[in-house]
């Protein structure tokens, strides 16, 4: 007999009375024990338990509840779609809680087409769902997450809990950094991938409710009234769309792994070299030599690729040798004189430059101080991502530019002043240099200085990449999992010396419900005694909460206390 979580029928009576009084600890925790339980039967292809469990939970209330909170906090929330509903209100939202449980006769609304540009000048199609299609989706996600986390490939980074760009930079690193590494790499480009896959391959692989998933793909899509269908491919968009698509591509590394196992003698396979790094549905392979990845790597890809109703961009796709680099993620690789340097590609500079650009010459009337804090956010979140390469050099050369732009900017309010009197109005020094700096005076009448972050500031750290078999849903991974989102927590709070200070002393869990905070749950620094009410603005006062548990502190009165590791 299959074994079932409790239904709503039988916990309708413990269910809280409205959306603040949700005990999201409880939630969290009835989730995420089905989702181990799925992963497990996944594990054992265990399929008919798979699906039992995965009924179970997306009948229930936690993950209604759940998927509902994720759709409404995410940076999606304030987008709507064909309906133009939005889901703002604490009501709206525990109805809408209410509404997911009617599952049967569930039909999709169409998607609301809109193009955002892209870095090369073309514009990228997203669909994007109403809200209610989105926490539908979300609902499914929590069944289905488990199951792909338990078959994906180890060296697969993209829209995985845990892993990121840099995860694949530091595999590429591993597998290319050595003297006797592979010198030949295909970088590899899949054409229109979201907008390709194929239906019918999609219905037929994915463990989930297939009727709904059906109906998902062939919703169809509303772009200046006109209405058309789709046939084909899973749109930008939607919060399921990404992992449709890696399990479209799972399998890439294993098949190709045991396809070239049965083309050399088992002593050969080694020597061959063979790699693969994906990065969602970008992916790069090594090899030992060029006639390996273009007469026998190529082939398998494409017809492997074919089968899901995709194929490479025969413009895109190529050998290259690790001496003339290619660019990935950002960033390009190539070995000088045998050493690997990874470093920020031309492209990305170019383009992280243009914007900088942009946001100087549309503020041309705003405040110094309002100018950088504007442009510091961009700044700090550009230099973060290439803080683990070998960046310094074009730090100092994008810190140099941006001088150069700033001091025009200066000089067009002031056209009638000298240059040295620009820089000696908007520039100050600090400790013996000279910085893009303003006033400020502070709500308490207490003036601050607030300075232009810089660049070459930034400290080089080598990222700590996941272990390729992590899997955030097996139990004895709990621990490594744990101690990997913390440290990729703090890595992002290394600028605010204060978060950091409170999110270590609270174990980096919520103070209101004990729930480990992410960047998928966010965080929101709330004071114990309101400054209003002359709460002071020091630690001692101040503790991080999740946005909803803030939001249902202030809204049942509800206090919280200092965790006592303080």
């Amino acid at each position: 007999m299959e074994e079932v979580i409790g239904n709503d029928d039988s916990a309708s009576s413990h269910e809280p009375s409205d959306w603040h009084a949700i005990q999201w600890q409880k939630i969290e925790r009835s989730v995420r024990t089905t989702q181990i339980r799925i992963a497990k039967a996944a594990h054992e292809c265990d399929w008919r338990r798979v699906k039992a469990l995965q009924r179970s939970l997306t009948r229930s209330f936690a993950a209604r509840s759940l998927a509902v909170r994720r759709v409404t906090e995410n940076q999606g929330k304030r987008t709507a779609g064909v309906d133009r509903e939005l889901w703002e209100t604490p009501t709206i939202k525990w109805e809408a809680v209410s509404a997911l449980k009617q599952q049967r006769g569930y039909r999709p609304r169409p998607l609301r087409r809109v193009y955002i540009p892209k870095a090369n000048g073309k514009e990228r199609p997203l669909g994007i769902p109403t809200m209610k299609d989105r926490a539908m989706q979300a609902l499914h996600l929590l069944g289905l997450e488990p199951v792909v986390e338990s078959l994906s490939d180890p060296n697969s980074y993209g829209f995985r809990r845990n892993r990121s760009t840099a995860d694949a930079m530091s595999q590429l690193f591993v597998c290319l950094s050595q003297k006797a590494a592979a010198p030949w790499v295909l970088e590899a480009d899949i054409e229109g991938c979201f907008d390709h896959i194929n239906h019918e391959w999609l219905v037929n692989h994915v463990r989930m409710d297939k009727t709904i998933l059906r109906k998902w793909l062939r919703a169809g899509v509303v772009y200046k009234g006109q209405m058309t269908s789709t046939i084909e491919g899973t749109p930008q968009g939607g919060i399921i769309s990404p992992t449709l698509a890696n399990v479209a591509l799972n399998g890439l590394e294993a098949g190709l792994r045991a396809y070239i196992r049965t083309q050399v003698a088992p002593s050969k396979v080694q020597k061959l070299k063979v790699n693969v790094v994906r990065y969602a549905d970008d992916f790069v392979i090594s090899g030992a030599s060029k006639d390996l990845l273009e007469e026998v790597v190529r082939p398998w890809i494409e017809a492997f690729l074919a089968q899901r109703g995709l194929r490479l961009s025969p413009i895109k796709t190529r050998v290259t040798h690790i001496d003339d680099g290619f660019d990935f993620l950002g960033w390009n690789f190539r070995k000088y004189s045998g050493t690997l340097l990874i470093k920020p590609s031309n492209k990305n500079v170019r383009a992280f430059y243009g914007k900088v650009r942009e946001i100087v010459k549309s503020h041309k009337t705003v405040k110094q101080a309002d100018l950088i804090e504007i442009l510091n956010p961009v700044l700090r979140g550009w230099a973060q991502y290439h803080q683990p390469v070998v960046a310094k050099e074009t730090f100092n050369k994008i810190d140099s530019l941006l001088w150069w732009r700033l001091t025009r900017w200066a000089r067009r309010i002031h056209p009638k002043k000298s240059a040295a009197w620009v820089v000696k109005k908007y520039w100050t020094i600090f400790d013996g240099r000279s910085e893009f700096a303003a006033r400020v005076r502070m709500g308490d009448g207490e003036v601050k200085w607030k300075r232009l972050y810089r660049l070459a500031d930034t400290e080089i750290v080598r990222h700590k990449k996941v272990k390729g078999d992590f899997n955030p849903f097996d139990p004895a991974w709990e621990a490594y999992g744990e101690e990997l989102r913390a440290q990729r927590l703090l890595k992002s709070m290394a600028y605010r010396t204060q978060w950091t200070s409170l999110f270590r002393s609270q174990n980096g869990k919520c103070a209101h419900c004990g729930i480990a905070m992410t960047k998928e749950t966010g965080w929101h620094d709330h004071h114990l005694v309101p400054q209003g009410m002359g709460g002071s603005d020091s630690l001692s006062n101040r503790v991080l909460l999740h946005p909803v548990c803030h939001h249902q502190l202030h809204a049942r009165g509800l206090s919280v206390v200092k965790p006592a590791s303080e």
